[in-house]
């Protein structure tokens, strides 16, 4: 098979930061020939820089999936249009990357499921987390029994202060929601794919609108001074997520929270072997993976310390994206599973929607 024939819905922050240099990295299996965006400009800009000659331009998503050279879209958009945009897509017969989270509902999410099993096509999630080299040491750790039953972990997604201020992130309506739905998923993802764990029996959660109000609490943003006027999303979550087997799960998550460390992308697994903890995140200069247990008669630490920052924010493509973005194209290219399925997307979705739903409604959520 010849280079893949991309075409990005949605040029915005994610895709420029992400998805395009992961893309021009990997051209030795695709070529990005059309470009969609509600703002023309966006997608005329990502073209030039990332397109090939004569690269088409759109403002329609409905007419780059009419463009039958179109093999692969990958879909960069608020989270409450992915839904839509991915069923169209299938129907289309293109392959779908749809970037993280797969829905802001759990019902959108599993049409998605089942459009993308009724169209034969290829389908993936964007959790490029899993391919940093520390959670892939803790990933096989924990498939090959290192760590024992593993039933207690932690999901790790806090910021003191990183608000992101571009594009519809405190839109509530656009995104379905705030730090929770954006980076507590990608912490959630780690955690349950290293537990090998979905089987889900509950889900209790509690959300706070506390920070975000507040003009005082802008004060050293990350990203500058947010307007409270606009912010319409929570700053920060807790949930409680009690498995099948009785393991248990907690996820925290904020954008804003009076805390002195940031653990972002991050998890703690406690077994009965052993335990492990991944510290990464804006209190980190660098990505740790820590073993713990005991042994020869005294408790054991094991530090493995690659190079590593906080993914993303410096605006290249970080090279766990680059290899996610491989790893895809090559799952197209030869009709094989990528390694995010749809399935664990589809679970992580409907964990975050039982978070908001237990705050909400003030009770457990039972699966």
């Amino acid at each position: 098979m010849g280079k893949l024939k991309i075409g990005m819905i949605g040029c915005g922050g994610i895709a420029n930061q992400k998805h395009l240099p992961a893309l021009k990295a990997n051209s030795d299996l695709n070529e990005l020939i059309a470009f969609c965006d509600i703002i023309e400009e966006k997608a005329v800009k990502a073209a030039g820089e990332f397109g090939v000659p004569g690269a088409k331009i759109y403002t329609d998503y409905l007419e780059l999936l009419a463009n039958t050279d179109i093999d692969v879209v990958h879909i960069c958009t608020p989270n409450v249009s992915h839904s839509e945009i991915s069923m169209k897509a299938f129907a289309a017969k293109k392959h779908v990357y749809c970037e993280k989270p797969m829905s802001h509902s759990a019902e959108e999410a599993e049409k998605m499921v089942e459009a993308w099993k009724e169209s034969g096509m290829q389908f993936t999630v964007g959790y490029q987390n899993r391919f940093r080299p520390e959670v892939q040491n803790l990933h096989a750790a924990c498939m090959k029994g290192d760590l024992g039953d593993i039933y207690l972990a932690k999901a790790h997604a806090l910021r003191r202060r990183g608000v992101p201020t571009w594009g519809v992130f405190m839109d509530k309506e656009k995104q379905g929601g705030g730090p929770l739905i954006d980076i507590g998923t990608h912490a959630l993802d780690i955690t349950l794919w290293c537990m090998n764990n979905y089987e889900v029996d509950s889900v209790t959660g509690s959300v706070f609108y506390k920070l975000g109000g507040l003009q005082q609490a802008t004060e050293g943003n990350l990203f500058g001074a947010w307007d409270p006027k606009t912010y319409e999303v929570e700053d920060s979550a807790l949930g409680l997520i009690k498995m099948k087997n009785g393991a248990v799960v907690s996820l925290e998550a904020s954008w804003a929270l009076n805390i002195r460390e940031s653990r972002e992308a991050s998890t703690t697994l406690c077994g009965t072997e052993a335990g492990a903890e991944i510290h990464s995140g804006m209190s980190y200069s660098k990505n740790e993976l820590i073993y713990n247990r005991g042994r020869n008669g005294q408790l054991m630490e094991e530090i493995i310390s690659p190079v590593g920052g906080v993914a993303y924010f410096g605006g290249g493509g970080g090279e766990e994206g680059t290899i996610d973005i491989r790893q895809w194209l090559q799952a197209v290219q030869n009709k094989t599973q990528p390694l995010v399925k749809p399935e664990e997307a589809l679970m992580v979705t409907k964990i975050l929607e039982g978070i908001y739903l237990s705050a909400a409604e003030n009770k457990e959520i039972r699966f």
